[in-house]
């Protein structure tokens, strides 16, 4: 992706509006998004979604200067096998769409991606949302039990 242009003040507040009028349609649904917080400084939001594999999946987006930085945990660092879990995570990185997998703070595997804040509507965001519930849902089970193997065990379907 090219490089987006340094966004205005006025873009990115209008991009922090659409984020809020999202998250409060989003909210009054039955849908998967249980929570939404607003960090008190900065452009940062905190979704907390209801999983079917993982019982909880949290995305931050970020309003930067340029992007809307979107992020979930997938899971903490592997305890076990540390190389067979990440060659599967790196087999699966090659299957997402617009967001790959990374290292993030304390060697946790994140789900990452950033998109250009003018392209930011409801449709991004319902995307964006979406596609981190599937994507952390397909890989947690078969990370978690190659990393945490004897530990992790699969939620009962409901």
């Amino acid at each position: 992706m090219p490089l987006a242009d340094i966004a205005s003040s006025d873009e990115r507040d209008a991009c922090e509006d659409r984020i809020e009028s999202w998250a409060a349609r989003r909210m009054a649904e039955d849908g998967p998004l249980v929570a939404v917080d607003r960090q008190s400084a900065g452009r940062r939001w905190y979704l907390r979604l209801a999983g079917e594999e993982k019982q909880f999946i949290t995305v931050w987006l970020s309003v930067r200067q340029r992007t809307l930085r979107h992020e979930a945990q997938v899971m903490p660092a592997p305890e076990v096998d540390p190389c067979r879990t990440y060659q599967y995570l790196l087999r699966r990185n090659a299957e997402l769409h617009q967001m790959h997998l990374a290292l993030g703070a304390e060697d946790a595997v994140v789900l990452v991606g950033e998109v250009p804040v003018g392209a930011i509507d409801d449709d991004e965001l319902d995307r964006i949302v979406g596609a981190s519930l599937a994507y952390v849902d397909e890989v947690f089970p078969t990370a978690m039990s190659i990393g945490f193997a004897g530990l992790y065990r699969r939620r009962p379907r409901r």
